[in-house]
């Protein structure tokens, strides 16, 4: 026979939560429904005229071509900087596994650059790539390349993707290393007396075990790109050129602050906030459960 316990009725865990809800409230339940109930309206710079139009911002959107490209060109964004942070991700981490004179050291200094504010990375990318006085152009230049991501906006896409990867490696790293380091050691060693070498041991034993941590991944990197990456873009091309730059992220600042169209940025604000709860729910249905920590 089961013994029911019961506890007695008690404030401490209402008052221990109460921090948390609140400023979950505050900090996002209301902004959100401020922004769902603005969607709705078409409204002046200043807010003294507002009209009630119900979906008339989303149709806007839906046939809007430049949000259409914007939305195109965030998916490929995203599928890029998702795909080369982890490929260096991974590199990086299956050499640190094997590393054992300097380990410490060599971890440590690879886990730096995620302390680095996306503004001051874009910032540093610019800086190395700016076509007066970067030092890769000046490269460029001597192998017979012209640089100028300030007029070819493949050169400025190939430039955001590449410092928003290189802002997220440091994080990848340490979820790969982690789960390279919790494999034991003997289904490794078993694989090398069989007569596997490095690269095939990696491919057929490593990478399999290692694949839940490669999913989980996968999601929190498309999610970073999609609205994480809002200060490089802004400090490396501001959207351009010619929108060459421009996601969906920056789309709903320069539609909102620029363009003083606030219906229509607090509509494009809604549709990213569905993409994460749809996100969201694929991580924690079909991913989490798979992930071992």
């Amino acid at each position: 026979m089961l013994k029911r316990v019961h506890f007695p009725a008690s404030l401490l865990p209402y008052l221990l939560v109460a921090p948390q809800v609140i400023i979950t409230l505050i900090f996002f339940i209301w902004p959100a429904s401020q922004a769902v109930y603005q969607s709705f309206l078409i409204e002046d710079a200043f807010g003294f005229s507002t009209e009630f139009v119900w979906f008339e911002n989303f149709e806007y959107l839906a046939q809007d071509r430049h949000y259409r490209s914007a939305f195109g060109r965030t998916l490929f964004f995203s599928a890029a900087v998702a795909f080369v942070s982890m490929s260096f991700a991974l590199i990086l981490a299956g050499f640190a596994d094997r590393v054992v004179r300097g380990a410490t050291a060599y971890r440590t200094l690879l886990i730096w650059p995620y302390a680095v504010a996306p503004v001051l990375a874009g910032a540093l990318w610019l800086f190395m790539f700016n076509p007066s006085i970067g030092i890769f152009p000046y490269l460029l230049e001597i192998l017979g390349y012209d640089w100028n991501h300030y007029l070819n906006g493949n050169q400025a896409m190939f430039l955001v993707i590449l410092a928003a990867a290189w802002k997220q490696v440091a994080y990848n790293f340490l979820f790969y290393l982690a789960a390279m380091q919790s494999i034991p050691r003997s289904i490794i060693e078993a694989a090398a007396v069989d007569g596997a070498g490095p690269i095939r041991r990696f491919a057929t034993v490593i990478f399999p075990l290692i694949s839940p941590t490669t999913f989980f991944l996968l999601v929190i990197n498309a999610v970073y790109a999609f609205f994480d990456t809002f200060g490089i873009i802004h400090a490396v091309t501001q959207g351009g050129p010619a929108n060459s730059t421009t996601t969906l992220v920056y789309k709903v600042f320069n539609d909102g602050f620029i363009g003083l169209d606030l219906g229509g940025s607090a509509a494009q604000s809604v549709i990213l906030m569905i993409l994460v709860i749809i996100m969201t729910v694929i991580q924690f249905r079909y991913i989490e459960k798979r992930v071992q920590y």
